[in-house]
């Protein structure tokens, strides 16, 4: 049975702050599936990403975040990433001093000491086959694993660190916020190309985006519209195309009529 993310009337805040960012946002995700988010700045895209995976600048004041019937809001960052999510960020960090490799095989450790604290974890060749696997499946450079993680990166260096350690980790569902930021085409076509292989019976991916070009690769089976928190459309891959050519001032301007 294909796991499923579902979000029920989520609204959420910034901590401290009174005014809502999400105002109810209804979703649901399944494996194997790629459902698009898109919307303006400011519409709540990356603020569901964040509270999702458990940012604690972030505050739930209403609904749920269920995974495969458990409640992600009762569970710490690390125990979502545990039960099958992972967030490609839009802004990934540099960690000096820790190999991409090093990074990688602490992750998996993490996650096996989780299931079984008696484990000794993943051995060496059995994870030096693994990332060699994955990164051949990549087209990425085996000597891309020994360098500091993100430290130097280009934009589109970051990008493809995120998908290797997607595609090491396995995730049930992926949350790509905004991964073609900063991109030029090379880079994103690279990059997209890479999440186009994960993508499958074992992997659901929502794709946050702006703009229709990342859709171009990744083929999406559904395509949501957030705008003032919340996802005020949805369709097919059309109505990605249908916003590349008129814009959000439909959107904004059903949004007032509705509010009126």
């Amino acid at each position: 049975m294909s796991a499923t993310l579902e979000i029920r009337n989520l609204h959420a805040r910034v901590e401290g702050q009174e005014q809502p960012i999400l105002r109810g946002v209804n979703l649901v995700v399944k494996q194997g599936e790629v459902h698009a988010l898109m919307g303006p700045n400011g519409s709540g895209k990356s603020t569901l990403a964040n509270v999702l995976l458990g940012n604690p600048a972030y505050e739930v004041t209403e609904g749920e975040i269920l995974l495969d019937g458990e409640n992600l809001l009762e569970m710490e960052a690390d125990e979502r990433s545990r039960a099958g999510l992972f967030l490609a960020f839009q802004y990934p960090v540099a960690i000096p001093g820790v190999t991409l490799a090093n990074f990688l095989r602490h992750a998996i450790n993490a996650r096996m000491k989780a299931q079984d604290p008696d484990t000794k974890g993943i051995s060496i060749p059995q994870f030096t086959r693994l990332m060699r696997e994955k990164m051949t499946m990549l087209g990425i450079d085996h000597s891309f694993a020994g360098r500091y993680l993100n430290e130097g990166f280009s934009g589109g260096e970051k990008k493809r660190a995120e998908v290797l350690q997607m595609a090491v980790l396995e995730p049930k569902i992926a949350i790509l916020d905004e991964t073609d930021s900063g991109l030029d085409i090379d880079a994103l076509r690279i990059v997209a190309e890479g999440v186009s292989k994960l993508v499958g019976p074992n992997m659901g991916a929502l794709v946050i985006t702006h703009y229709q070009r990342l859709l171009n690769y990744i083929k999406p089976d559904r395509v949501h519209v957030m705008y003032a928190g919340r996802i005020v459309e949805s369709g097919g891959a059309e109505l990605a195309l249908r916003l590349e050519e008129e814009g959000y001032e439909r959107i904004r301007s059903a949004y007032a009529a509705s509010e009126a």
